[in-house]
């Protein structure tokens, strides 16, 4: 992960002279530096736009810098907003206007017209706003006092948004075999998602994988088995098939960095040369940041990384899940999540175990995996889709909860969960929306975020919330398709 920061850049004009410059100059200096020690990300201060020349210079500097993940703009005194055209016309970075005052309240006392003419943000940051709304451009706007913490959280999340934005435009993902056969919702138009969101979705032979395992010493697994032992409890004598879950692991991941790659796929359908299911190497991988899908869905494995690279620390509690099983018992309704075997530990309530058990599809050996109970929690699972011609993204509002049964004999990680508005009309929007059976589950990426990060990519977003009812949904993506074929 880069070493990302925000810019911060800061409307004005000649009009009011250089004392009042010089002081927008200071305050915004001193914001960036406040803000810095609350954000996840620095704010670094960068210019008082006074010219179309200077907001210009500064937007084609942002475009060209690989460290800066997206400007912040607030407009200290009314700032011209023509000025502002040939600079955003070219912006390529996300942009969040940050409405807000450096003063908190009005001084009764002070107030005179010199303070009238400093702090202009009520009605600067109007003029603002209206050339972004007249340009179209897909912004975020929060609007509040820029010490409020409920401003700065919100301010933050934007700034994961737009990390997921950067990492999303620089991924590549690395296919082993092609998608699962006859299966409709893991295809998609790669080209397209290379020009909309920047990835660079390929295939590697299995074969080239095979060779890379045969090549992993013995020391290598020695070492990756001492880092299973620490992270996780070892319940099973079968130790040979754990060490060959190793290897599988050391020469996936040898492959992904050679390439730079961040995510993956396979098949069970290809396997050939292997000798099992990469289950626990698949699962270690996602705990240290990687995206995997299963069945050949590269777009899950893709989303699943990127919103990893928004949570928490770069690395978030982001898992690909698949919706497996229900409980319908009425006023006791949940969805059992789960997958063949590799569900992410970042979910992990408790010390997941590895254990080895027989996989029924794949016609290959008994495979090691790590089972555990999903951590209880808020969360929400996102579904990315190809419409043929545009790319939509659906996010589901969940509840997390303990399992409401052991389940002994189930040799897989479990989640289980609450949907909103209910299980079945939140199933009867999500079928109606067209979301796939993979998602991403992820309790520290919030749906405002995801709305964020596909208002930057230019893409469709659905949000199932506990409001949703299939009829206002239905309308909503009646007029998202007439909506989107105009564009």
């Amino acid at each position: 992960m880069k070493n990302y920061v925000f810019w911060f850049v800061v409307g004005s004009q000649f009009l009011y002279g250089p004392e009042v410059l010089e002081t927008v100059a200071q305050r915004a200096q001193e914001m960036a530096a406040e803000l810095t020690k609350k954000l996840p990300y620095p704010v670094i201060y960068k210019v008082t736009g006074k010219t179309n020349q200077e907001i210009a210079d500064v937007v084609k500097e942002a475009n060209y810098d690989d460290t800066c993940a997206g400007i912040i703009t607030w407009c200290h005194t009314f700032s011209p907003s023509k000025m502002w055209i040939n600079g955003l016309v070219n912006l390529q970075k996300p942009y969040c206007h940050l409405a807000t005052q450096y003063n908190l309240g009005i001084p009764n006392d002070e107030i005179d017209m010199d303070f009238m003419n400093l702090n202009q943000a009520a009605h600067g940051d109007r003029e603002h706003g209206f050339i972004a709304a007249r340009l179209r451009m897909p912004r975020k706007v929060i609007a509040g006092y820029w010490k409020d913490e409920t401003v700065q959280k919100r301010l933050g999340d934007w700034m994961k948004a737009a990390i997921g934005f950067a990492f999303s435009k620089g991924l590549k993902v690395m296919r082993f075999g092609d998608n699962m056969r006859e299966v409709a919702v893991t295809e998609g138009d790669k080209v397209e998602v290379q020009i909309k969101l920047g990835w660079q979705v390929n295939t590697w032979p299995v074969g080239k994988l095979v060779e890379t395992m045969d090549a992993v010493t013995e020391a290598q697994i020695d070492e990756m088995m001492a880092v299973y032992a620490e992270e996780y409890d070892i319940a099973t004598d079968d130790i040979e098939t754990v060490r060959y879950q190793a290897r599988e692991e050391i020469a996936i991941k040898k492959m992904m960095d050679d390439e730079g790659c961040m995510a993956f796929s396979n098949t069970f359908q290809d396997l050939y040369g292997m000798e099992q299911l990469p289950g626990l190497a698949s699962q270690h991988l996602m705990a240290q940041g990687y995206g995997y899908g299963g069945e050949g869905d590269w777009k899950v494995a893709a989303m699943t990384t990127i919103m990893k690279a928004m949570g928490e620390d770069g690395n978030g509690a982001s898992a690909f899940m698949e919706d497996y099983t229900y409980h319908l018992e009425a006023g006791n309704e949940y969805s059992l999540g789960a997958h063949m075997l590799e569900v992410c530990p970042s979910l992990a309530a408790d010390k997941p175990r590895i254990e080895v058990h027989p996989l029924g599809i794949g016609d290959r050996e008994a495979p090691a995996r790590l089972v555990f109970e999903g951590k209880a929690g808020d969360a929400i699972v996102a579904s990315l889709v190809d419409m043929g011609g545009r790319l939509r993204l659906i996010v589901q509002d969940i509840h997390c909860v303990k399992p409401i049964m052991p389940m002994p004999n189930l040799p897989v990680a479990r989640v289980m969960w609450v949907a909103e508005p209910s299980l079945t009309t939140g199933l009867e929007c999500w079928i109606t929306a067209g979301g796939a059976h993979h998602t991403v589950l992820s309790y520290d990426v919030s749906a405002e975020q995801m709305r964020d990060w596909a208002r930057m990519m230019d893409i469709e977003f659905v949000h199932i919330t506990k409001d949703t009812a299939v009829e206002s949904l239905e309308q909503e993506l009646f007029l998202n398709d007439l909506a989107w074929k105009l564009k």
